[in-house]
């Protein structure tokens, strides 16, 4: 659990180890910690883990509507996660494309289409607006 989406800038220190929503993979606590002063709160985190892999930030004319969201794959529950970002902040969270199965990549195109590529029975798929 607690796995977190951060927006790397220079110069900020993230927390980890100190501060995390996080516990080791047999159930644990490293730390009880999930804010301190001076350390950046992550944009997003999931409890229970979504297992994430693949991310993108969208970007350009094919999805006005999204620009600027953060996209990421969820392994565990088979959906992709688009999280709105204003400011450096979360607004919204919302699962799409849910059952579409195990998402290994999500990537924005040279043409600006999205694709994402899925596990079993291995495919990538373009989304395309309605």
């Amino acid at each position: 659990g607690g796995d977190e989406q951060n927006l790397i800038k220079p110069g900020v220190n993230y927390g980890w180890p100190t501060v995390s929503y996080g516990i080791n993979y047999n159930g644990t606590t490293f730390t009880e910690l999930t804010e301190k002063e001076g350390l950046e709160h992550p944009v997003v985190y999931w409890i229970p883990s979504i297992a994430p892999s693949g991310m993108a930030i969208v970007e350009g004319a094919v999805y006005k509507a999204w620009e600027g969201d953060l996209l990421t794959g969820s392994l565990r529950f088979n959906y992709v996660s688009k999280v709105k970002v204003k400011e450096g902040q979360k607004v919204s969270e919302e699962k799409i494309l849910e059952g579409l199965g195990r998402i290994r990549a999500i990537e924005m195109g040279q043409d600006g289409y999205l694709y994402i590529g899925v596990e079993e029975p291995g495919r990538i798929v373009k989304l395309i607006p309605n």
